[in-house]
C-alpha cells in the first residue's frame, strides 16, 4: 500500500516538472522570437524645433518591434543627420520622411516652404497683428482698404474694403518660425511672414501699395470661402442685421431659463353681499355678543 502512494506520489512530481520545463521552454521561445523581432530605428533624444537642422546629439536609437514601425522610418543615424525638421518632434518620437525636408535643404524658413508656394513678410502693428496673437501656424483672411479710380485717375466713389485672400497660413511672426509653448500669451512682431501662392503674391503686393492692409484671424478648421461683396460708406451708413452666436460646444453649456407658459385665468367679480335692511316696525336688540331683531306692535 505504500509502495502505490509513493509510485503516485513520484508519477504526479514529475508530470509536474515536465510540465514547467514546457512552459518554461516556451516563455523562452516567444522572448526569443520577439527579440529577433525587434529593430532599431531613429529617435529624437531631445526636442528638435521646427526648421532646426538635426544633428547627432539631436538622435538616438530605440528598439521597437518592426511591425509596429511608423512608414517611412530610418535605421542608421548618418541618414537623418545634417537634415531639416519641417515639424516640431518630440522627445522619443520617431524620425520618418514625412517629418524633414528633401536632402541639401538648408535650415530656416526655406525648409518650411511647401513646393509651389512662396513666403511673403507684411509689416504690422498692434492692430494689423491682431493684437500680438498672430502667431506660426495660425491662418488669416486679409483685408485691403483701396480707394477705387477710374481711366482717368478720378474717383467714383469713396474707399472700399473688401477681402483678396483667404485662408493663408502665417510662416513666422518677426523672426520665430516655431509657436511658443503658451500661446495664450500674446508676443510683439513688427512683421509676419505669410504663405501664399504666386498669384496670391501678386495681390498681396498690389494691395500693400494702392491701400492699407488689414490682417483677420479665423479658425483653424474653418476652411469656408466666403464671397463677400465688399463695404463702402453707402453700405456701411445702411447698417447691419444682429447674427445670432453659434450654441456653445462644451460640455458645460449654459442653460437657458426655462420659460413658463402663461396661463390665463378668469376672475369673477361677484357683487358685494348687503345687509339686509332693518325694518322700520322693528329694532335691533344687542345682548352681549348676540343680536336680534325684535319687531315693535
Amino acid at each position: 500500500m505504500r509502495n502505490k502512494r509513493l509510485i503516485i506520489a513520484l508519477a504526479g512530481a514529475v508530470l509536474c516538472g515536465l510540465l514547467g520545463v514546457m512552459l518554461v521552454t516556451r516563455y523562452l521561445s516567444n522572448v526569443q522570437a520577439y527579440t529577433k523581432d525587434l529593430g532599431n530605428v531613429v529617435v529624437a533624444k531631445v526636442e528638435i524645433p521646427l526648421g532646426e537642422k538635426i544633428t547627432a546629439d539631436h538622435l538616438t536609437l530605440a528598439a521597437i518591434p518592426n511591425g509596429s514601425a511608423p512608414e517611412g522610418f530610418f535605421r542608421k543615424l548618418d541618414d537623418v543627420v545634417g537634415r531639416v525638421a519641417i515639424t516640431p518632434i518630440g522627445v522619443k518620437e520617431t524620425i520618418t520622411k514625412m517629418k524633414l525636408a528633401p536632402e541639401g535643404t538648408g535650415g530656416g524658413l526655406s525648409a518650411v516652404i511647401p513646393e509651389g508656394f512662396r513666403a511673403m513678410t507684411v509689416k504690422v502693428d498692434e492692430v494689423v497683428g491682431v493684437s500680438g496673437f498672430l502667431m506660426p501656424g495660425s491662418y488669416v483672411d486679409v483685408v485691403a482698404v483701396i480707394v477705387p479710380l477710374t481711366a482717368q485717375g478720378v474717383e467714383t466713389q469713396g474707399p472700399i474694403s473688401k477681402i483678396v485672400l483667404q485662408h493663408i497660413k502665417v510662416l513666422a511672426s518677426g523672426e520665430k518660425i516655431d509657436s511658443p509653448e503658451n500661446q495664450r500669451e500674446p508676443s510683439t512682431a513688427k512683421a509676419v511672414t505669410l504663405q501664399v501662392t504666386p498669384e496670391q503674391a501678386e495681390k498681396l503686393v498690389l494691395a500693400a501699395n494702392e491701400g492699407k492692409l488689414q490682417l483677420v484671424m479665423r479658425n483653424y478648421s474653418d476652411k469656408e470661402d466666403t464671397q463677400t461683396t465688399g463695404a463702402n460708406k453707402k453700405t456701411l451708413l445702411s447698417g447691419d442685421s444682429v447674427i445670432s452666436e453659434p450654441a456653445p460646444t462644451s460640455e458645460h453649456q449654459i442653460k437657458a431659463p426655462i420659460r413658463r407658459p402663461v396661463v390665463a385665468r378668469r376672475i369673477v367679480l361677484q357683487p358685494a353681499r348687503t345687509s339686509p335692511a332693518v325694518s322700520r316696525n322693528s329694532i335691533e336688540l344687542i345682548e352681549g355678543a348676540k343680536r336680534r331683531e325684535v319687531e315693535l306692535p
